[in-house]
């Protein structure tokens, strides 16, 4: 090699040199497996792709909204086109006859209930307004002695019940608004039965979410106020397996669908909820005398079913032995009469 190509040759061999120790930092600077980074899994991969076409589909996805709008707005004008005919809302609300029976929620149990049954209580007096507004035959709907808990709860909750329609919220007691002889507390410790309506009159509901707590507490303020007080007459229609106190919004709904019906058992089978277990009386009355006649057969039997007849007897009158039984009878099974 000549003296003339050495210094050529030094400078290549110092440039590739560089190059190596350039690659060789770079490559020392990457994050290797296990030093911090960990690779990407199967699911991370599959989050990553998804967010990907997410992100593609925005457009699309904002299309969409445009046209389901636009369908929605369709949708509606033509409902109003259909409804052009006579038959819309406003029309037939035109038809309902506005009853002069008063009926009043009094409030004044405020301090006796904790928040979560105030909560409950304006969940009662939401449906009663709502089924009242939808009545056929919408009764003067008062609701007295509005404030505390209550108001409160309403004020936090349901901030339009200021401009509620048809409908008297006062802060006073009903005893002061409406004359004494007009007043009938409606309460199930009551002796009399109410028959019919009479609507001249003003019905008091007693506000108030208990629980069984307070046990004839209404009746003995009605008798406190020297008001009359009455029973809606449930006994004589219906047979129960649960007791026959109602809550708030089921005795205003019968109300309202008695006014509209003018039969009480109709009534109470519209209105009444299935977990109270409601039969009308007669089919009640027939049931029991059928099982009195199974029972008296059963006694007429032979010796030999003697075993099944007692078994039979205290499966009626006790579902407690009627376990009992269930236990040491193994070698048959027996339906258990509902309860």
């Amino acid at each position: 090699m000549s003296s003339e190509m050495l210094p050529a040759f030094i400078e290549t061999s110092n440039v590739d040199k560089k190059q190596g120790i350039n690659e060789d930092q770079e490559e020392s600077q990457k994050p290797r497996l296990g030093e911090g980074c960990e690779p990407i899994s199967k699911r991370q991969m599959k989050k990553l792709i998804k967010q990907k076409q997410w992100e593609e589909q925005r457009e699309l996805r904002k299309q969409k909204r445009k046209e389901k709008r636009k369908r929605k707005k369709l949708e509606r004008q033509c409902q109003m086109e259909s409804n052009s005919d006579g038959h819309d809302r406003k029309r037939v609300r035109r038809d309902v006859v506005h009853s002069t029976l008063r009926l009043i929620i009094d409030c004044s149990f405020d301090h006796l209930m904790v928040l979560k049954d105030i909560k409950k209580l304006h969940k009662q007096i939401q449906r009663c307004y709502a089924e009242n507004r939808r009545a056929l035959h919408p009764v003067q709907f008062y609701l007295t002695s509005h404030g505390g808990q209550l108001k409160k709860n309403m004020d936090e909750n349901d901030k339009g019940w200021v401009n509620w329609k048809d409908i008297h919220i006062k802060p006073e007691h009903y005893s002061e608004l409406i004359k004494k002889e007009d007043l009938i507390y409606l309460t199930s410790d009551s002796p009399n039965i109410l028959k019919e309506l009479d609507e001249s009159k003003a019905y008091v509901i007693g506000g108030l979410v208990d629980h069984n707590h307070h046990k004839g507490l209404t009746y003995k303020q009605a008798s406190d106020y020297g008001i009359n007080h009455a029973q809606l007459p449930l006994g004589n229609f219906v047979k129960m397996n649960s007791r026959k106190v109602l809550a708030v919004n089921h005795v205003f709904e019968i109300i309202l669908e008695y006014l509209e019906t003018r039969d009480w058992q109709e009534a109470f089978f519209t209105i009444l909820p299935q977990r109270k277990g409601a039969v009308p009386t007669d089919k009640a009355c027939e049931s029991a005398s059928h099982d009195n006649q199974s029972v008296r057969m059963e006694e007429g039997g032979s010796d030999s079913d003697s075993s099944e007849e007692e078994y039979s007897r205290n499966e009626l009158d006790s579902p407690h032995e009627e376990k009992q039984d269930k236990e040491n009878h193994t070698e048959s099974t027996v339906n258990s009469l509902p309860h």
